[in-house]
């Protein structure tokens, strides 16, 4: 039996990790080659790509793309992990916080920024994950870096003893939506913190695309991954080059892409360079 090679996309719901669900799926499917693109918080829902067998090799290509949240910030506290996960670090009071403020410091972080990621990231620190130096009561510095924020939209502003934003923002990979609510507290005085994430878009997967953990649709490997990197058709003679690792004469596009062969599989994921396309993963039929 053939292995299966492609990319199932869950809705993950709050309260499990993405390797949670990477374990499951091994399970249901039957593989150990399971891997996902782009980690979400237990508290965090929404849409996480996983690439079955050969579509592992894919995962970082996804990784890099645009992505969609809907987040809601509370500003007034602010907490350990930036989120409602941490310990409660400061109070403070927010009535004489507007509408207006809040908007105009949401509005400074759109664009190319430069961005702190939350010291309980996956972020490595001389080889060692950010979270695990923080639970080791180490003190964490982790340099900022420059990301892009698309759009940053204000859905509703609620005021209560707290005032929580709903926002929508549409970003580059790298981005922490955790350290857009920890700025936009700190810059306003009060402190924020994150309480509710869902994530709408790993491009070009959205919501829409999500199937079911417990009997999952495996989305083929060559449809899925063309919507993303460009395609260069092969013959069989081209195909037998790639397996001895020998590069193809340049690929009409530039850059990265995958070479299909004339049964419409995925035989290898290729780069154009000064003297052809090289192989850069080559895959059995």
């Amino acid at each position: 039996m053939n292995a299966i090679n492609g990319f199932v996309i869950i809705d993950k719901p709050s309260g499990i990790t993405s390797h949670d669900v990477v374990a499951k799926l091994r399970r249901v499917l039957g593989t150990k080659r399971v891997g996902h693109a782009g980690t979400l918080d237990p508290m965090a829902t929404g849409v996480l790509v996983l690439g079955i067998n050969n579509a592992t090799k894919f995962l970082q290509y996804i990784t890099e793309g645009k992505k969609a949240y809907l987040g809601t910030i509370r500003l007034g506290q602010s907490t350990t992990t930036d989120d409602k996960e941490g310990e409660i670090l400061s109070s403070a009071e927010v009535k004489d916080i507007t509408e207006e403020q809040i908007r105009n410091e949401l509005q400074k972080q759109i664009g190319k920024i430069m961005q702190i990621p939350s010291k309980v990231s996956a972020i490595k620190i001389a080889g060692e994950r950010a979270y695990d130096l923080v639970r080791q009561g180490k003190e964490v510095e982790i340099p900022a870096r420059e990301i892009e924020i698309f759009s940053l939209n204000v859905l509703q502003i609620k005021k209560n003893e707290f005032i929580d934003v709903d926002i929508e923002v549409v970003c580059s990979a790298g981005t922490y939506i955790r350290s857009i609510a920890r700025d936009l507290g700190a810059n306003l005085g009060v402190g924020g913190h994150l309480t509710a994430l869902r994530r709408t878009l790993v491009a070009p997967f959205e919501l829409q695309d999500c199937t079911n953990l417990e009997d999952p649709l495996v989305l083929p490997l060559t449809q899925a991954i063309s919507k993303i990197m460009p395609v260069r058709k092969i013959d069989v003679m081209e195909m037998a080059e790639l397996k001895f690792g020998r590069a193809l004469t340049k690929s009409e596009f530039s850059g990265v892409g995958i070479a299909v062969s004339p049964d419409n599989e995925v035989a290898a994921i290729i780069e154009n360079r000064e003297y052809g396309a090289q192989p850069l993963a080559v895959f059995n039929s």
